[in-house]
């Protein structure tokens, strides 16, 4: 696999592009996208590998393959440029609502060849139409270009969920390891104290927010502490020794039920050998780093931890502020560290296959403070996922809203998985309670006046 190219394109400026230079940026993503999955897919992996299902949880990737292209041809050449179907047959196959990931494998499904050719051609024709294609300010779905990059984003999703759909198969390393490892810099550990007061969640003005990132409103919130730095493979370690996974005082009872029903007693991929823990990771097995995040936990296992800890998971809303919010400037920003990408203050793209250890990226630290929010670890928060006031649908249900409710907790800041254009400090994930082939992890909060519980400092 050839070395991917992180290198974004900085959406702050969209906005004030002539439509020219803003399809010159599109379709260079395009193309660096498309490397990506071809990276994880036709690349790397022969037939058998790409034909076969590694986990009901996960599609076969030939399947992922070829959805990211007919996802291109709804949204661009169908909706965008007003050209005719090309495959209508297959819609229903790569419609991700009318098949559970488990029944994909009995699909009449598109070869490997056959989707190749297919997204191959799909792009050769986006890349043709687009110059006929006007981005209208009156035109929601292509003004400021938001459906190309709404197109872009979601490959990269598709990505991410490639990624983990490697780690869940067996058999020897297909991915190329990094060739070096972002070091920590220092390790501060402790907590950020977040002071009472407004701040401005969502955005109301990013070119390419999704609907559930919008409106920006005002949320209050009272005073609180939050971790410095995501709960590390040591700090979890320390919970699961004092017998953490055996004691039903710090379950959520879902998450005793679902605990004792699946005999867990460890994050997923760790093992047992001898008197410590190894990882498997991309088909290689390795002891446990202690200073990384802690990764492959579901809700329910952080929210135990964080109660054994003496604190409590995150509200959405106090995650957001600790990244976003500038106390001096009385304003939110779009990364911890400011308004525009940089590429050195966040572990993200896949530039390495792992988290990197806490304390790593102090020129990424909000203004609080507060460390790697965004990259190396999807972060889970206590909130339900819900729509903001004056939440509205656009440009489907079926991205947003069909999924509110009670049944998804949200996660916040991205993984090293995650593409920089696909994450940002407004961003929203979520996922059911149980979900742990993710690369999720977390990190603490407290009210203030709450008391902790020092030997589970993250």
């Amino acid at each position: 696999m050839k070395p991917l190219d992180t290198t974004p394109l900085d959406t702050a400026p969209l906005a004030a592009m002539d439509e020219h230079a803003l399809k010159e940026l599109i379709a260079d993503e395009l193309g660096r996208v498309r490397d990506r999955s071809l990276g994880l897919t036709t690349d790397v992996l022969d037939e058998a590998e790409l034909i076969s299902q590694v986990s009901p949880l996960m599609s076969p990737l030939v399947w992922d393959l070829a959805h990211v292209g007919n996802y291109e041809e709804l949204w661009l050449l169908r909706e965008a440029a007003g050209i005719e179907p090309m495959r209508p047959e297959i819609d229903t196959l790569y419609d991700a609502f009318e098949h559970p990931r488990a029944e994909r494998p009995s699909l009449p499904l598109l070869e490997p060849h056959e989707a190749r050719a297919y997204i191959e051609t799909v792009r050769a024709k986006v890349l043709d139409s687009l110059s006929s294609v006007r981005f209208e300010t009156d035109a929601p779905l292509t003004s400021g270009g938001f459906v190309y990059g709404m197109v872009v984003q979601h490959e990269h999703m598709h990505d991410e969920t490639m990624l983990a759909t490697h780690q869940l198969r067996k058999g020897a390393p297909a991915l190329l390891e990094s060739p070096g490892e972002v070091l920590r810099t220092s390790h501060a550990g402790g907590e950020v104290l977040i002071e009472a007061g407004p701040f401005q969640m969502g955005t109301s003005d990013d070119p390419w927010a999704y609907d559930n990132e919008r409106p920006g409103h005002i949320v209050d919130l009272p005073s609180y502490y939050i971790d410095a730095e995501p709960v590390t493979n040591a700090a979890y370690l320390a919970f699961m020794e004092a017998g953490g996974y055996d004691d039903p005082r710090w379950w959520d009872p879902k998450g005793w039920e679902w605990r004792t029903a699946g005999g867990k007693h460890a994050p997923a991929f760790w093992t047992r050998e001898g008197t410590g823990w190894v990882r498997r990771r991309f088909g290689r097995t390795e002891p446990v780093p202690p200073a990384e995040p802690v990764q492959h936990v579901s809700w329910y296992e952080a929210d135990a931890y964080a109660r054994w800890a003496g604190k409590r998971l995150p509200t959405e809303a106090e995650w957001e502020k600790a990244a976003r919010w500038d106390p001096v400037a009385g304003r939110s920003r779009r990364y911890p560290w400011g308004d525009v990408y940089e590429d050195d203050r966040a572990n993200l793209g896949q530039r390495m296959l792992r988290p990197s250890g806490a304390g790593s990226y102090e020129k990424g630290a909000s203004a609080y403070g507060v460390r790697q929010m965004i990259g190396d670890v999807w972060e889970w928060t206590s909130s339900d996922f819900h729509g903001y006031p004056g939440f509205r649908s656009f440009p489907y249900k079926e991205y947003s809203e069909v999924f509110f409710g009670p049944d998804y907790k949200v996660l916040r800041g991205g993984s090293w998985a995650t593409h920089p254009l696909a994450v940002r400090g407004t961003f929203r994930n979520w996922d059911y309670p149980i979900r742990r082939q993710i690369f999720t992890g977390f990190r603490c909060a407290r009210s203030v006046g709450a008391n902790s519980r020092s030997a589970g400092a993250s």
